[in-house]
This record gives C-alpha cells, sequence and structure tokens, in this order.
C-alpha cells in the first residue's frame, strides 16, 4: 500500500545532555539530538491535504468521489484502512496502471501536531490501448484484435471495440462505458455488434445485428440491470440435412425487447465457492417496443453452498424457465431454452434434451433442473498448501426436463427419438431403459427426465460408473 512513516509530534530539546568534566573538549563532540517517536496507532489524528502525483487527463471531481472517505478517518489504523479502499475504488475505475500510497506526518506553516498527509502516486493508462491474440475453438480458429481508448473525457468513461476474424465468421462489437463518479456500480453503457453464432446440435446457423443500452445499479444486497435490445437476426441451415422444422424457421426476424435481472450474490467466491448463496432472476418482454418477435420469458437460478467436513464442500442447485409466446406466432427456435451437457445435466450431449426432429434438438418452452454436489480434496492430499488445492474430487447427482407447453390442452405425446449419453474425457459404463409406452401428459408434448450418478471423479484417473434413466 505504500510507506507508512511516524514522526515526532514534540519539539526536540533545545539542549544536548550532560557532558560533566570534558567542559572544555565539549566543542570537540558531535553531539547527536534527541529523537523521540511517538506511538500513533490508538491517537486521534487529522487527515490535511491529499496529494495525487501523476495526474493527467483525469478530472478532480472524479477523484474526489473516490477518496472522500480518507478524509473522515480519525486514527493511523483507520487512515491506512480508507487509504487502501480509496486505492481499490481507484484501480477498480479501469483508468490507472499503478497505485502507491504514501502516508506522512504534515509540513508547512498549517500544520496540525496531530496532521497527516496523503499522498497517491498514480500512473494513468495510455489514451490508446490495444491487444492482439488467436483463439480456437468450436472447431474454428479466429483471429482477435482489440481497441480500448480508456479515460476517454476525463471521468472513466471506456470505448472498445473488438474484431474477430475466423475460418468460418466475422464478429465485431463497439460498446460505450460510462460509470456514474463516486458510485461504480451504477454505469450505463451502449454496444453495436454484429456476431454469428454456430450451433450444429439444432443445426443451426444465427447472425444477429444489433444494438443494446444497459443501466446497471445496486439497491441494497442485490444488483439490478435494465436492459433494452434491438437486433435483426438472420437464421439459416448449418447443413444440408438440417430437419424440415429447422428449416421452416430460417430467415429474417426483428426482436426488440425489455430485460430486468436480478442478482443476490453473497459467495465467498464465483469460482468453486466454500459459503453463501446465489440467486439469479430473469424477466424479458418482446414484441411491445417493436419488431416482429413477441413472448414473455422468465427464468432463475438457486444456488446454495456449505462448508462441511474434511474441507469439503456441498453445494445444491436449481434452475428454471419459462417462455410464453404472445399472440398467434409460436415461439422461435433462437428464443427457447436449451438443456443437456456439462453445464446444466450431464450426462448428455450438448444441448440434447428436449424435443427434436431428425436428429436436430429445437429446445423447449419450459425447463428444470437441479443438482446436488459434493466437492472434496484429492485423496491423500497432494500437492496441499499449494497446486494440489486447485483439483477437488466432485460426486454429484442431478436430473432435468425440458418441454415444449400445450396451451390447446392436446393430450398426445409425439415421440422424437432417443437421447444419447456421451461422457466426456473419462470412461463410463452407462445404462439407459426408455418406456415403450408413456401416459398422456396434458402439459408436455415431448419430456426428457434424466438422472444420473457419479461415484467417482474423473480427476482421480478411476473408472466412473453412471447410471441413467431416460424417458422420451
Amino acid at each position: 500500500m505504500g510507506t507508512v512513516q511516524a514522526r515526532s509530534l514534540d519539539p526536540l530539546p533545545m539542549s544536548g545532555p550532560d557532558l560533566g568534566a570534558l567542559g572544555e573538549e565539549a566543542d570537540l563532540i558531535e553531539v547527536e539530538p534527541e529523537t523521540r517517536q511517538e506511538i500513533l496507532e490508538n491517537k486521534d489524528v487529522v487527515v490535511q491535504h491529499v496529494h495525487f502525483d501523476g495526474l493527467g487527463r483525469t478530472k478532480d471531481d472524479i477523484i474526489m468521489y473516490e477518496i472522500s472517505d480518507v478524509f473522515r478517518a480519525k486514527n493511523l489504523i483507520d487512515v491506512m484502512r480508507k487509504s487502501h479502499e480509496a486505492r481499490e475504488k481507484l484501480l477498480r475505475l479501469g483508468i490507472f496502471r499503478q497505485v502507491e500510497v504514501l502516508i506522512d506526518t504534515c509540513q508547512g506553516d498549517d500544520a496540525l501536531p496531530n496532521g497527516l498527509d496523503v499522498t497517491f502516486e498514480v500512473t494513468e493508462l495510455r489514451r490508446l490501448t490495444g491487444s492482439y491474440n488467436t483463439m480456437v475453438g468450436n472447431n474454428e480458429g479466429s483471429m482477435v484484435l482489440g481497441l480500448k481508448f480508456p479515460n476517454l473525457f476525463g471521468r472513466a468513461e471506456k470505448v472498445t471495440f473488438q474484431f474477430s476474424y475466423g475460418t468460418k465468421e466475422t464478429s465485431y462489437g463497439l460498446s460505450f462505458f460510462k460509470p456514474q463518479p463516486g458510485n461504480f456500480e451504477r454505469n450505463f453503457s451502449v454496444n453495436l455488434y454484429k456476431v454469428t453464432g454456430q450451433f450444429p446440435w439444432s443445426s443451426l446457423r444465427e447472425t444477429d445485428r444489433g444494438v443494446s443500452t444497459e443501466f446497471n445499479f445496486p439497491i441494497w444486497k442485490t444488483y439490478h440491470t435494465l436492459k433494452w435490445e434491438g437486433v435483426w437476426r438472420e437464421l439459416g441451415c448449418l447443413a444440408r440435412t438440417a430437419s424440415f422444422p429447422v428449416r421452416e424457421e430460417s430467415g429474417h426476424s426483428l426482436k426488440s425487447s425489455l430485460s430486468h435481472a436480478m442478482v443476490i450474490d453473497s459467495r465467498n467466491s464465483s469460482i468453486l465457492p466454500k459459503r453463501g448463496a446465489l440467486l439469479k432472476i430473469n424477466q424479458e418482454l418482446a414484441g411491445y417496443s417493436g419488431g416482429d418477435v413477441s413472448f414473455l420469458k422468465e427464468d432463475f437460478e438457486l444456488q446454495l453452498n456449505k462448508q462441511v467436513f474434511w474441507d469439503s464442500v456441498f453445494s445444491a442447485s436449481l434452475w428454471g424457465g419459462l417462455l410464453v409466446p404472445v399472440g398467434d406466432k409460436p415461439s422461435s427456435i433462437a428464443d427457447r431454452f436449451y438443456l443437456g451437457g456439462p453445464t446444466s445435466v450431464r450426462g448428455f450431449s450438448m444441448y440434447s434434451i428436449g424435443p427434436q426432429s431428425e436428429g436436430d434438438y429445437l429446445g423447449g418452452e419450459a425447463f428444470w433442473a437441479g443438482g446436488l454436489h459434493l466437492y472434496t480434496p484429492l485423496p491423500f492430499r497432494p500437492g496441499r498448501g499449494g497446486f494440489g488445492d486447485l483439483f477437488r474430487t466432485h460426486f454429484f447427482l442431478n436430473a432435468g426436463n425440458l418441454c415444449n407447453l400445450n396451451y390447446a390442452g392436446e393430450s398426445n405425446i409425439q415421440p422424437t427419438g432417443c437421447i444419447q449419453t456421451t461422457p466426456v474425457s473419462h470412461p463410463a459404463c452407462k445404462a439407459s431403459f426408455w418406456p415403450d409406452n408413456l401416459p398422456p401428459d396434458p402439459v408436455c408434448r415431448t419430456c426428457h427426465h434424466s438422472l444420473q450418478t457419479y461415484c467417482a471423479s474423473a480427476t482421480l484417473g478411476v473408472k466412473t460408473a453412471h447410471h441413467k434413466f431416460s424417458l422420451c
């Protein structure tokens, strides 16, 4: 955080020590004045001045918002703590490369006996920064070029441009970000983008060109996002073997939607948390602000984490969602929910649960998924206290269901084929059962249920047993 120095607050004595019999030889001896150091930890102090070294284009008003708490400190420990918090706030703005703090006794004619000066030594980012990298993924290689204009107008504004040129697709995006001075969590952003995605599980290719605006703000312990998005979507077939329902969705559509998201997060870490809870609730309403797509969409995510015995963590999670078309048009394949794969229901191929046609998964209008997880340290704790703590044994049980809603009261269930399990990165023994006849379901036309348990983690290098029950 910097160097903290404490000097004597009392004047030095005017006379030196008693030299006794050395009287005449006193001028031959160099006498060092006595210094007294005073412990300021529990004494009241006053922050008289705050200095900044290295400021260029940054405006003073946004700096004052971030350091205002330093002037309210009452003792040295409080000054150090609030100075460190101010340093973290300055770094969070994304306009400084480095921030150091120096605390010293106050100097000058107006210095108080208990006065302190706090100095922030900062290094601003350049007006233009760039990055260049390559990525390989999703059966595609791409080159990514990024440009960033930090602190554009001196108040932590940021303009970012990103261009991606791939072997299959080209995408780009331009964004403007503006935080509220003194409250970084309350911010506003505008985005222009063109992005193309390929979804082999549906034999679908989607190109989106759109604009969006977002307003983020905290309320008590919750974080909220209000968003408007207008997007021109172009859907097409990824392969000649695409099924008829996918071909039927091909073409252009215009979506204009308003959405709201709320997040409550009390976890100690977003990656492998040991305690705390997470709740996400999203709502999206399309069609009332324009466009030819109309629906109401709701989904949520709930996660609970608790540390138990032997440094193990028990976690429970639950997801759910519902999409209701508004008007006479059915829901679009681009707006439905998809389920399956390592991020939701393990043991299934990516997004391979739910209605399908000729091997193409079409998504669903309602879903739920849940899981129970137990994370334990590796047996015998290899690499304890270091690299070995990054790995965990994972036991889990998960289940899920995705279907289309039947508002007309139809009671027939349309068969859509069987689910294929594709475990990755470890051998497995699979057992699957599909009943020949299913009772009528007045709500779901096509339902897939899965239940899977792992007896041992793949990180142990042992075989893993799978037990899966699927209804289709």
